[in-house]
């Protein structure tokens, strides 16, 4: 497998790339809406919720905790997650940067 060179981009083009990357997967989307919808820290099983067995929950839990996402505790057996606001903040604030990039021609010309 070839590198990503990723060395040779800035590190604000990085981040957005690593962030798209853990989005691009329906599971973690409809686990970070769950989160969001419920407004707190889940404790209880997303299986049920997700529709998914309980590895993959976890595994997708943990990439989008290492992405900072989400952050959560453990508690013996007992782990809770929620969004960390301060993180989804700097998201939001990466994607509309980058999306609101203004393009370089307009609708009325033809520039391909």
């Amino acid at each position: 497998m070839g590198l990503t060179k990723s060395e040779i981009f800035t590190d604000q083009q990085n981040k957005i790339a690593q962030i798209a990357k853990v989005l691009g997967h329906p599971a973690r989307i409809a686990i970070l809406q769950h989160l969001f919808k419920m407004n707190s820290c889940i404790c209880g099983d997303l299986v049920e919720e997700i529709g998914l067995a309980q590895p993959t929950i976890s595994q997708h839990l943990k990439e989008l905790k290492n992405l900072g996402i989400i952050k959560g505790s453990i508690e013996g057996t007992s782990v809770c997650y929620c969004i960390d606001q301060e993180k989804w903040t700097e998201v939001i604030s990466l994607f509309e940067g980058f999306l609101s990039q203004n393009l370089s021609c307009s609708n009325d010309d033809d520039c391909c």
